[in-house]
């Protein structure tokens, strides 16, 4: 877990755990095309850039969950770095399914979640981009 100098190791450490958690969860009720499980962790104000480029308000975005299809939806090698009530995770992203557009997927992506403590943690912003093959 990566952590700034301003914030003390016990609790970046806690709050790296916290987030990995919300993340994780994200991911699992993503599989599982369950929304409500997801709308408490985000902010009324995010945004999410998805790996296209293309940008989606919280609302479109827990549209495209509820509608999406996946076999396979997994973050891996999250990465945590804090500075007060602002927490920046990073990893990497496989999912194999239909899109809410009909289009089958199977990408792998890196990306960019940052979340705000203000009571509790909710993600604001989310930004991903596709891995380039080898």
């Amino acid at each position: 877990m990566q952590q700034t100098k301003e914030t003390n190791s016990w609790a970046a450490d806690d709050i790296a755990e916290t987030i990995t958690h919300l993340e994780q969860q994200w991911a699992s009720a993503a599989k599982a095309n369950d929304s409500a499980q997801i709308a408490p962790l985000l902010s009324e104000i995010f945004v999410e850039m998805d790996g296209t480029g293309t940008i989606f308000r919280r609302s479109e975005a827990l549209d495209r969950v509820r509608i999406g299809k996946w076999q396979v939806f997994e973050v891996s090698d999250i990465k945590v770095v804090v500075q007060g009530n602002i927490a920046l995770a990073t990893g990497a992203w496989h999912g194999k399914g239909t899109l809410p557009d009909g289009k089958a997927i199977d990408a792998r992506e890196h990306w960019l979640d940052t979340w705000h403590k203000n009571g509790v943690w909710k993600c604001i912003a989310s930004a991903s981009a596709p891995v380039k093959d080898a």
